[in-house]
């Protein structure tokens, strides 16, 4: 630290942490007041009839877990999002394989808590020690850092799970296929197939258990195979979802249709991967480049030019 100069205390941002805080307590402590106004409702309501069951108390880190969902959703109940970009986060969240009404909250909560937790670390760690534009760099980016992190979280678990559910359809339809040969109808065979699927690719398995579901619940087919194209966004679940549709609607045998389908899917993936390897080339022109071309000059123009340094030493 240079000589006569002064920290930089860190007022605006412990103002702004402690003001986050304070408005975090108070609607996690609003929610959580509502739940108990709830319950004892409803024991007024039922008059605590029959035997009462201990209910077994949670783990700190569920209970931790709890709160923070329950705080994320009170604040995205508050009016701080607006309802696209809570759309837009929802549909993310869910084209990931999380769904649920907590994930949301959970999401939102765990953001806000890594704005104020890892600057907070920062300071304490290193840049107290700092000067005054190093400081505010580093406590910027660890704001940025904590506000980005279960963004990157969550864009890369929707990555895994479209990768995955690309890369098992094409079994997933070929074991629809033996169940419509075996004479299972549209839904049963779904629904059989994603309890088959869980232990090879549990992404396939959840997108066939959420329609088989919405199939049961719903009085119109169509829409729940419509639902399964687009919440994961992906064209081959809409291809998919196309051909059933159509199969339900014209009366086409469901075997035939899927078969086909597999197959294209699998050409498909084959095709993908025949254009990564043309690419391969191209990404290996710069390691020859720089790693192997030198040695090759090195080892055919080394003696010639030992020679000629040889001769000129001579002379």
């Amino acid at each position: 630290m240079q000589p006569g100069f002064q920290l930089p205390l860190p007022w605006p941002i412990l103002a702004g942490a402690a003001l986050v805080f304070m408005v975090a307590s108070y609607l996690l402590l609003t929610a959580l007041d509502r739940q108990e106004r709830l319950k004892a409702r409803l024991s007024r309501v039922t008059g605590q009839q029959g035997p009462v069951v201990e209910v077994p108390r949670k783990k700190d880190g569920a209970q931790v877990i709890d709160a923070l969902a329950n705080f994320g959703a009170a604040l995205a109940k508050s009016g701080v999002l607006s309802d696209s970009t809570r759309r837009q986060l929802e549909q993310t969240m869910a084209q990931a394989g999380l769904r649920g009404s907590r994930v949301f909250g959970l999401f939102i909560g765990s953001k806000v808590l890594l704005m104020i937790a890892l600057p907070t670390l920062v300071y304490l760690s290193i840049a107290s020690h700092m000067s005054g534009t190093n400081f505010y760099g580093v406590m910027g980016g660890a704001l940025a850092a904590g506000m980005l992190a279960p963004d990157f979280f969550i864009k890369n678990l929707r990555k895994k799970h479209l990768q995955m559910v690309e890369k098992g359809l094409p079994d997933a339809l070929d074991m629809m296929v033996i169940c419509a040969q075996a004479g299972l109808g549209l839904e049963t065979a779904i629904d059989r197939v994603a309890q088959e699927f869980v232990f090879a690719n549990k992404a396939v398995a959840l997108e066939l258990a959420i329609c088989a579901s919405e199939m049961r619940i719903g009085t119109d087919r169509r829409v729940a195979l419509l639902a399964l194209g687009e919440r994961t966004g992906i064209d081959a679940m809409r291809r998919l979802a196309g051909t059933l549709i159509q199969t339900m609607q014209f009366g086409t045998p469901l075997s035939q249709a899927l078969r086909v389908l597999a197959a294209e899917m699998r050409q498909d993936n084959l095709t993908k991967f025949e254009e990564r390897a043309a690419r391969l080339p191209v990404f290996l022109t710069i390691p020859m480049i720089v790693f192997i071309l030198p040695c090759v000059f090195i080892v055919v123009g080394g003696p010639a030019g030992l020679e000629i340094v040889k001769t000129f030493s001579n002379h």
